[in-house]
């Protein structure tokens, strides 16, 4: 996630103290600009979480305002360039802030990070400065950072309280459930019960192992591809809130890949009925997975959910091997 730039820098030692404050300032614009970003990505789906950091970014502007007139007092209106990428020590980040859909959880992450990272630069610089007036701001603002490292969670306590958290939650239960659960859970299912026939038929039909590795091999990846296409044109989730088609299609086409390859594999083993056998008993393992993941996130009665999966895939598995052995 994180790594070191590689264009020449300066140590932190080198800088001097009109470099420090320089730096300082661009510091503070750029976090602020980031929790900006993040109270744009947030404010649709996440609006609590959004006030939380438009706190953050009014802080980070009462930093900045803090540094430019102590800048201005000692060093004249000119503040040069200088980024923390051109400073030794300083992690790239990874740009989160750009990301659509913003995760929540990875963006208060992130936050976090922000701030310890900041209170460590200002401790440092303070401690590289003569100046009294600039080591008592850069003081000041280190213990600032440090109360900062959890003020994602004090705030989250002041506005997430209640049911604004329980309600947040909900709405990321919700959105993991229609971009990943249920394509995953159609895909899963097609891939489990629709390839039995054919990899069953062939099975029964010749006996061979090697021919239905095969057979069932070319159906799970026929399956997969199918199914990622009719699910990745479905809606392009903008009303639905099912996430971006191409990603809801890639979940789907893979997890009907592996429902088909799963219970295919087994007839690598050249013996053909302890691979059939082995075949049957994975089968089993992927109606249960099924019918467990249905009662855990569609809310349907476990019982209910293992005698529907069951039923189907019992029905088809029959059909395979009668056509096999036609």
């Amino acid at each position: 996630m994180l790594g070191f730039a590689l264009r020449p820098q300066k140590r932190l030692a080198d800088l001097s103290e009109r470099e420090i404050l320089a730096l300082a300032i661009a510091l503070e614009e750029e976090d602020g600009r980031i929790y900006r970003d993040y109270v744009d990505g947030l404010r649709d789906d996440y609006p609590a979480s959004a006030r939380v950091f438009e706190e953050m970014a009014a802080e980070e502007s009462g930093h900045r305002r803090m540094l430019i007139d102590l800048f201005r007092e000692r060093y004249g209106e000119h503040i040069p360039l200088v980024r923390r990428e051109d400073v030794r020590g300083f992690l790239r980040r990874r740009p989160l802030w750009l990301s659509r859909p913003l995760k929540i959880e990875a963006v208060r992450r992130q936050a976090e990070e922000l701030e310890a990272e900041a209170q460590n630069f200002y401790r440092k610089a303070a401690a590289r400065v003569s100046d009294a007036g600039l080591r008592k701001l850069l003081v000041d603002l280190a213990e600032a950072e440090a109360d900062h490292v959890s003020l994602a969670h004090r705030l989250e306590e002041k506005h997430l309280a209640g049911d604004a958290a329980a309600s947040e939650e909900r709405a990321a239960h919700r959105r993991f459930v229609l971009q990943f659960v249920q394509p995953g859970l159609a895909g899963l299912m097609d891939g489990s019960v629709s390839t039995l026939a054919p990899l069953f038929a062939a099975a029964f039909a010749t006996g061979d192992s090697w021919s239905a590795f095969l057979v069932g091999l070319a159906a799970s990846i026929g399956a997969g591809i199918s199914m990622g296409f009719a699910e990745a044109l479905s809606d392009d989730g903008q009303l639905t809130g099912r996430g971006h088609p191409w990603l809801r299609g890639w979940v789907c086409g893979f997890m009907t890949t592996l429902g088909g390859v799963g219970h295919t594999l087994p007839y690598l083993i050249p013996d053909f009925q302890i691979a059939t056998a082995l075949a049957v008993a994975v089968v089993l393992v992927e109606l249960w997975a099924i019918a467990w993941i249905r009662a855990r996130y569609m809310d349907t009665p476990f019982l209910q959910a293992a005698y529907q999966i069951v039923l189907g895939g019992f029905l088809v598995f029959l059909s395979g091997i009668l056509i096999g052995n036609a």
